[in-house]
């Protein structure tokens, strides 16, 4: 019983966390609107088994990017409270990752939801 306690703490840690992400940061908010607006694609079409799993791969990888780079933002705020070009640099870097893998993920989602569309 004790092992199951522990697993509930650690998962409402984990909850507390995506939630202080989703208050906070706007671009988390956007993704997770833009999965809700692909989920209706996914149920309005009918999509294929490996269609739902491509497209639910990208959303993740999308989202637990935004998840990484709001923690790198966090941490290099703690590590280096005075603007550094370095810090700079750190936090940019992350926003690209999030943006290529945001990018590739609308252009995975075009390529499935295209034929569909326009049938």
């Amino acid at each position: 019983m004790k092992q199951f306690q522990k697993l509930i703490k650690s998962f409402s840690f984990a909850l507390r966390g995506i939630a202080t992400v989703f208050k906070e940061e706007q671009n988390f908010r956007l993704q997770l609107a833009g999965t809700l607006l692909v989920f209706i694609g996914i149920w309005f079409f009918r999509l294929k088994v490996w269609q739902i799993s491509a497209l639910t791969l990208v959303i993740i990888i999308v989202l637990v990017l935004e998840l990484i780079n709001s923690i790198m933002e966090r941490f290099v705020d703690v590590v280096s409270p005075r603007l550094h070009s370095q810090a700079k640099d750190i936090k940019d870097i992350m926003a690209g990752a999030v943006l290529i893998a945001s990018i590739g993920s609308v252009i995975i989602g075009v390529l499935i939801f295209l034929p569909y569309i326009f049938v």
